[in-house]
């Protein structure tokens, strides 16, 4: 690590046997940095999250980052260069899977701390109170949202522990196979929304004639009434439908008299302690920079670690953003079949981009590039660290009910949206979302923690911003900031609001993955 005269540090080397270090902030060209006893002059200008050569790499050489491989030397690099798409190629190497062969020891589990949450008769833990409007397919989803946005701030003033009503809206629900892999997925998506224990209520709303039939949804994924923010056996959930009640100002009409009759019963709860260990912490990172992996991705790690070590779960999805760092995790696999799970839904990924002619090493995009990542081996394995460091308990599938405690991985796509969508819908509680570039992002009916890069981008986008581990950068710690993290997820947890909640941000950005041809 070289620091500049105020002490703090101007390059990174993350490995001894790297051959890259990151700059932690930018650097002019012709600047003398230090390594060690060893000096480095620039021999061009290096951005901030952006990599410079520490030593002379030929061309055809592996270049190294965490100690690990991100690419191919496309032509000599000097010490001092750049190292960028210019002069990077991806290339392919092989990767030793070693299931389970570095497990690590299961910590002991501490069960000392609690948050302030609501606990629902099922046994489910919540962290927030909402109504929720279900919109079964596009068709009604304007109409779901004319009823959400009836109940505003002076509605909802004599119902303090209502935390809002929202619409779930989407762009399908129609012209999909029937029972098919697409129906499905979607069905276990809105299931997963109607039974999250941030949910007190909800009402479906359809427009009747669609292929995504409520009657399919409830019967499928056991949906019940919800009351006194429970789950009733044998009473079916409210459903409209815009054919039935006459049309669109009828059936909001209708859904206005709906939701006024449950808010006195969604209302009747109060926060209570409860462990830490029922809290299940979504893990995203977006807009991603060079210091994704240096800072924020790190920091997450140490507070997924601390979790774990509370009984809880952390989870990680984007699959193909552990395309390539995938043998990192097969390693730290509980069970040999865990790890060959991974590796199915690494293959699967393979097999479902090429149906698109695509790769998924199309990744990274050009706002990470931008910010110094190159190619997907190297945003792949700053986007793992999320995960911390204990062992790999199961790999879900998209929006698969989030039932086993510790490290989980959830496989998503890399689009943040879709993403969070999976696993709130499995049961994610608590959402932290890393960034470098500024994403702005929230998750209704889960309040989603934001975590900067680098401190430029923190100051520039405060009002969106919830912790800045930027100050890694600048002398703080990993650790420090990922206890400082840990803490702020049980406050939030207890009803402390984040950024994006103070703005409304949250509904918009219900994204379900569709898997399936629209026909």
């Amino acid at each position: 690590m070289s620091t500049s005269a105020s002490g703090q540090p101007e390059i990174i080397q993350l490995s001894e046997q790297d051959n890259i270090a990151v700059a932690a902030r930018p650097l002019i060209e012709g600047h003398k940095v230090f390594l060690g006893d060893e000096q480095i002059e620039t021999q061009e200008a290096i951005g901030l999250g952006h990599k410079i050569a520490v030593q002379d790499i030929p061309l055809g050489g592996a270049i190294s980052k965490y100690g690990q491989v991100i690419g191919f030397a496309a032509e000599q690099i000097h010490t001092g260069n750049l190292v960028h798409t210019h002069n990077v190629e991806l290339g392919d190497f092989q990767r030793d899977y070693a299931f389970s062969q570095a497990v690590p020891e299961a910590p002991a589990i501490n069960e000392t701390r609690t948050f302030q949450g609501y606990r629902r008769h099922d046994g489910k833990a919540g962290t927030r109170n909402y109504i929720a409007v279900i919109s079964m397919v596009n068709c009604s989803a304007s109409t779901s949202k004319y009823i959400s946005q009836q109940f505003d701030e002076s509605l909802l003033k004599d119902y303090p522990n209502v935390d809002g009503v929202f619409a779930i809206t989407h762009k399908g629900g129609c012209a999909m196979q029937y029972d098919g892999p697409d129906h499905e997925q979607l069905d276990r998506v809105l299931a997963g929304f109607a039974k999250h224990p941030n949910v007190g209520a909800y009402l479906i709303v359809g427009l009747g004639c669609e292929t995504g039939q409520a009657l399919h949804l409830v019967e499928n994924q056991g949906l019940v009434q919800i009351g006194s923010g429970s789950a009733v056996p044998g009473r079916k959930p409210r459903v409209l439908t815009i054919q039935t009640c006459g049309g669109i100002s009828k059936t909001v009409e209708a859904g206005v008299r709906l939701l006024s009759e449950m808010l006195p019963e969604v209302n009747d709860v109060r926060r209570e302690a409860i462990p830490v260990s029922e809290l299940v912490l979504g893990t995203e990172c977006g807009g991603s920079d060079g210091n994704s992996g240096v800072t924020a991705n790190p920091a997450v790690g140490v507070a997924s670690d601390l979790l774990v070590e509370h009984g809880a779960t952390s989870v990680i999805g984007e699959t193909p953003e552990i395309y390539g760092a995938e043998h990192l995790l097969t390693r730290r696999a509980e069970t040999p079949e865990i790890g060959k799970k991974l590796i199915e839904r690494i293959k699967w990924w393979e097999w479902y981009a090429g149906l698109f002619g695509a790769e998924i090493n199309n990744n990274p995009s050009f706002g990470n590039k931008e910010g110094g990542l190159t190619t997907i081996y190297e945003k792949s394995l700053g986007a793992i660290v999320k995960g911390g460091s204990t062992a790999l308990k199961d790999v879900l599938h998209y929006a698969q009910p989030i039932t086993t405690k510790g490290f989980v991985v959830m496989d998503t796509p890399g689009y943040d949206p879709a993403s969070i969508t999976g696993m709130v819908a499995g049961g994610a509680n608590m959402l932290v979302f890393t960034t470098g570039r500024g994403s702005c992002f929230g998750c209704k009916p889960v309040p989603c923690i934001k975590v900067s890069t680098n401190t430029t981008m923190y100051e520039h986008m405060i009002d969106d911003m919830d912790l800045n581990a930027g100050t890694i950068l600048e002398g703080a710690s990993v650790a420090d900031v990922g206890h400082q993290l840990f803490e702020q997820i049980i406050e939030v947890a207890s009803g402390q609001k984040t950024k994006s909640e103070l703005t409304g941000v949250g509904e918009e950005e219900f994204a379900p993955w569709g898997i399936g041809p629209t026909l």
